[in-house]
């Protein structure tokens, strides 16, 4: 009966014109079956994992149930380490704020000299790894190093700020993160309009009164974010305290989830799990307050950034652009200087001088030592291997997300950016138990291999190329691409002609911020690094935990000196991108 009317419907329409929504309907439901399957396949890489963490937590050698969290709770440990954790995130956070709000300030509002430079300098204390500012800074304090030196001028007792103490690692800390506090800070401030700040001024109300009333409350979104965000990079920081907290028996909660691991005691994956989760627990929190923070100002930003000078600095201008270099010299490359002459002595102890310096180090690192050899291979491929996933599929779906902007679409884009939002040991935490036995009774040796790096980068990092796109997307006109389909253009054209040419500078630039991302990670690696899988973070950290501090700086360097490079091409990127639209460095 069906294939008699199926028969007779063809062969009353011989010219096949009821062929086309036969087409359209099989074509409608491939996407929605192609649509499903890509959510699965993102919920069971990006997802499970960190579910299959949280369930774990639950299971106790007396069966399922809370006891995991009352053992650990019922510990002085637990609380101290809780205590230190909370210590050393919120007084690195208040000097975030501290220097963030400032610098962004004289930034946005004041006629300093040489913006763009101070900008790249204010960043680059960022992009540089934490573990190689750490090492900046431990040179820089030492016992040995120039302030030391300099203290002895005046006093052979004086003795220079140690860095192992919790001091010394909110410190680091803090100058580390605060560029999240600048970034955030310094549009929120060029979008304030300038006419509410005049009206507080023509009212009578002076410069200190009209920042307290009126640019402090309409800059507290921006300062907000900025401040959650150097509190959840806190949080997530593992070589800071690792490299300063560990030698002087400072534990914080990554810290001591990193001993768990390594320890492989009897209980050590569901102690992990459930110190994991408290991580996350403090993350929500820290979250929650930002919000409410948030809540209760209101905005009242223009849509464009203002780039003219609001505060005059007159004769000041050059005593004000002094300080500022001169302040960010001393945080951001003298430490720097000192590990390079640490890394050029023949032996701890000596002098600093002709005589006594050497490029012996640099020879082991980069050719003797096989394993430092391997690191820096591993390192680039594993990074330029994430670079070309995360470039094809995250800006793929970029677009996607763009297009077809449905709640299964958004809720993908959500669980895609959960990895990266969690603090990295935990991610990596969840990385090993998802991929020791993805299914009971299954190893694919993924666990133990370079495989599970190459993973964990992808999945990790994969929300960066996904934001860095999207952004580049929102910069095309919508109406050219219309234009081009009205005209008949395929979408092959409308990409190579229109879409491409338009969005490379934003994508390439999150694709290169993947590529360093990957290139100095530490976190993440620590847990699943193998031998013959170490990366550059993992060697630097072995390095530094042997003692060998010469070979760990002289590393670091040249991680520095490869960071420099890719903060210049980005710098291109972003050159090429203003000139194409016209814009005005």
């Amino acid at each position: 009966m069906n294939t008699n009317l199926e028969q007779s419907g063809l062969h009353k329409n011989g010219s096949g014109t009821d062929k086309a929504p036969i087409r359209f309907a099989s074509r409608v439901w491939l996407q929605r079956i192609a649509l499903g399957l890509s959510f699965i396949t993102v919920f069971l890489l990006f997802a499970f994992p960190i579910l299959k963490l949280i369930a774990l937590s639950f299971v106790h050698k007396t069966g399922t149930g809370l006891g995991v969290y009352f053992d650990l709770l019922n510990e002085a440990r637990t609380w101290k380490t809780v205590e230190s954790t909370l210590i050393i995130i919120s007084g690195s956070t208040l000097v975030s704020l501290i220097l963030g709000i400032g610098i962004a300030w004289l930034i946005a509002y004041s006629n300093l000299s040489h913006k763009v430079w101070l900008h790249l300098i204010v960043m680059l204390s960022f992009i540089i790894p934490s573990y190689v500012v750490t090492l900046a800074w431990t040179s820089f304090t030492g016992v040995q190093g120039p302030i030391a030196d300099f203290l002895h001028l005046f006093s052979s007792e004086l003795k220079p700020w140690s860095m192992y103490s919790y001091g010394g690692i909110i410190w680091v800390m803090g100058i580390h993160h605060y560029p999240l506090v600048y970034l955030l800070t310094v549009g929120v401030l060029r979008r304030i309009p300038r006419e509410l700040e005049w009206a507080s001024r023509s009212g009578g109300a002076g410069k200190w009164t009209t920042f307290r009333t009126i640019t402090l409350p309409l800059a507290m979104p921006g300062i907000a974010s900025g401040g959650l965000l150097a509190f959840l990079a806190s949080l997530d920081n593992f070589g800071i305290p690792a490299f300063l907290g560990i030698p002087a028996n400072i534990t914080v909660l990554s810290t001591l989830i990193y001993e768990q691991v390594v320890g492989f005691g009897p209980s050590a994956f569901a102690r992990s799990s459930a110190l994991a989760v408290l991580l996350g627990v403090i993350a929500v929190i820290g979250t929650w307050i930002q919000w409410l923070v948030q809540r209760s100002y209101r905005s009242s930003e223009t849509s464009y950034e203002d780039m003219k000078p609001r505060f005059q600095l007159g004769k000041r201008k050059w005593l004000w652009t002094g300080i500022v270099w001169l302040f960010l010299a001393v945080i951001t490359f003298l430490p720097l200087v000192s590990m390079l002459m640490y890394s050029l002595k023949k032996a701890y102890g000596l002098p600093f001088g002709w005589d006594n310096t050497t490029a012996d180090h640099y020879r082991f690192v980069l050719w003797e030592n096989t394993k430092a050899h391997h690191a820096i291979g591993n390192s680039f491929i594993l990074s330029f291997v994430t670079l070309i996933v995360c470039l094809i599929l995250g800006t793929a779906f970029a677009y996607y997300r763009l297009r077809r902007p449905t709640l299964l679409v958004k809720s993908m884009d959500l669980v895609i950016s959960l990895p990266y939002a969690l603090p990295g040991i935990v991610f990596g935490l969840a990385m090993i138990f998802t991929w020791m036995e993805p299914i009971p009774g299954w190893n694919p040796g993924v666990y133990g291999s370079m495989a599970i790096l190459f993973i964990a980068y992808v999945i990790r990092f994969m929300t960066l190329q996904v934001r860095s796109s999207i952004t580049a997307f929102l910069q095309v006109d919508a109406s050219s691409v219309e234009a081009a389909r009205i005209s008949g253009a395929g979408w092959s054209s409308v990409w190579r002609k229109i879409l491409f040419p338009l969005t490379i500078p934003g994508v390439l630039a999150g694709a290169l911020l993947v590529f360093l991302s990957a290139l100095t990670e530490l976190t993440v690696s620590s847990l699943l690094w193998s031998s013959g899988s170490e990366t550059i973070g993992v060697v630097i950290f072995n390095f530094e935990q042997a003692g060998s501090t010469n070979y760990s700086t002289a590393l670091s360097c040249v991680i520095v000196a490869l960071i420099m490079v890719f903060m210049f091409l980005l710098q291109a990127v972003n050159n090429w991108t203003a000139r194409r639209k016209g814009g005005v460095l």
